[in-house]
Formats: structure tokens, sequence, C-alpha cells
């Protein structure tokens, strides 16, 4: 598959994840496609540079030098899911769900939920500084040499 600038990726037939997402959208056609078409644009203004990706058979997943967080829709919610969620701070205390792993943790969003805008940003913007930093941080790979024959 390849990335665009845009934060889309063209798949086979042509079929780009942002185009995905937007039929999941349109699909649901009830609160939870509002909330995911919400949450979506928060997430972009939060990181202009994400990148849309559709993975799972169907899970929209945003990422920017790693997944960012993944947006699952169920029947009573819409489900936020951040994979180093254990590792960012939540001053808002936005995470309501998953917080029993030591990694991941969740937002569920229910019908008539409002979402603070702000704090979810924020908190995208962690899990960029999150990845952007392990990225940086990672020891470089050392290539294996074969020793030389005596």
């Amino acid at each position: 598959m390849k990335k665009s600038k845009s934060g889309s990726n063209e798949g086979k037939g042509g079929d780009s994840a942002s185009r995905q997402i937007d039929a999941r959208i349109k699909e649901l056609s009830d609160w939870r496609g509002e909330t995911l078409a919400r949450v979506r644009i928060l997430i972009k203004q939060a990181d202009p540079e994400v990148v849309e990706e559709w993975k799972w058979r169907g899970v929209p997943v945003w990422e920017h030098a790693g997944i960012i967080c993944t947006g699952e829709t169920y029947k009573d919610k819409v489900k936020l899911t951040f994979v180093r969620g254990a590792s960012l701070e939540d001053p808002s205390g936005l995470f309501n769900a998953s917080l029993e792993g030591g990694t991941r943790r969740a937002i569920d969003f229910h019908e008539g939920d409002k979402i603070d805008e702000k704090a979810l940003k924020a908190l995208i913007r962690a899990a960029v500084t999150l990845n952007t930093s392990a990225r940086a941080n990672a020891r470089p790979v050392r290539s294996w040499k074969r020793p030389k024959s005596g």
C-alpha cells in the first residue's frame, strides 16, 4: 500500500483508508457515525500529519510514528483505544475503559456523551509525542557481521 501526505493510503481497488472511514461513518447513519466523525476531525486538528489506516477488517486507525489510536464502533458505544495509553498522562480523566491493562487505555463514548474536545486533542498530541520520542530514542539496530574465517 502506498501512503500519501494527505493521510490516506491507496489500497486494492483504489479505495483509500480515508474513503473507507467515510463509508463507515455514512453506513452507521446514527449517533455513532456522528461521534466517529467528530473524533476524527479532532484527531486531524490535533495532528495535521496524522495518517489514516483501515486495518483488521474494518477498524479505523490513526498513526503518526506508530499507532495513536483506533476507532471501533459497537452497538452501544464508540471506543477510542490508545495503544500506549497506559504511558500517557490523563489529567482530565478521559480514559474510562481498558483501565486494568498494562499498555492500552480507551475512551468509551455513549449516546449523548459530550466530548471534551480540548482534553482529547491534548491526549492525541501526547500520544504523538510519545510515539515520536520513542522512535527517536530507539537504539539503532546494529547489523550482524559474519566473523572472518581464519
